[in-house]
């Protein structure tokens, strides 16, 4: 039944069944303890593009609240605006495939100093990001995960992280219409707002 207005959602999670208000702090709680332990796995080496490892940083930010689904792929299949997300069953190999994509484009980025370097790196983080999405791993939290994932990206480049502007509501809806086009194979908008943010990293160093 749709919610009415000034109605709340609920959720059920480690701490009991909680409405929104209080479930949004430990949604931030659980993105700080991503970073810090993605930060310091940086520190050590660089940090690995792999299945395993995706599960790894959904389980640190998310599992002490929805122990369920945290650090899971998803066991569901599931419907994503107008988006149809594939069958759950096949996440695990498509994850694969997608890893094992990323790391050899990779190799194939151009030397920082070339001049087209900042267009194939946006163009490479707008296709990790929606490709990510678009397959939709988890339950839940494939957003905040998709948007570390290409900040992951960028601190093994040793480059500047980046903060995609999605908080707003009219930036918000720039951000679903990107990929909303980039399911239509047309990256170009996706690219735009990743550039903007590139360029906006690089003016705070």
């Amino acid at each position: 039944m749709p919610k009415g207005r000034g109605e709340t959602s609920y959720k059920d999670t480690a701490f009991g069944i909680i409405p929104r208000s209080k479930l949004i702090p430990l949604e931030i709680e659980g993105i700080k303890r991503v970073w810090d332990f993605v930060l310091q796995k940086r520190q050590q080496s660089k940090i690995p593009l792999t299945p395993e490892f995706l599960k790894k940083i959904h389980h640190v930010g998310f599992a002490w609240i929805f122990p369920e689904i945290g650090g899971k792929f998803r066991t569901i299949d599931v419907e994503v605006s107008l988006h149809t997300p594939p069958k759950f069953y096949l996440v695990p190999q498509l994850m694969k495939d997608f890893c094992n994509d990323l790391k050899e484009r990779l190799k194939h980025l151009p030397s920082i100093q070339e001049e087209n370097y900042l267009d194939e790196l946006s163009e490479l983080l707008a296709w990790t990001h929606h490709r990510f999405l678009w397959i939709h791993p988890f339950a839940d939290y494939n957003g905040r995960i998709g948007r570390l994932l290409i900040n992951i990206v960028l601190l093994n480049l040793d480059l500047p992280t980046i903060e995609l502007q999605v908080e707003t509501p009219a930036a918000r809806k720039r951000y679903v219409k990107a990929l909303q086009a980039a399911d239509e194979y047309n990256l170009a908008p996706l690219k735009k707002i990743i550039e903007k943010a590139i360029e906006e990293a690089v003016k705070e160093i």
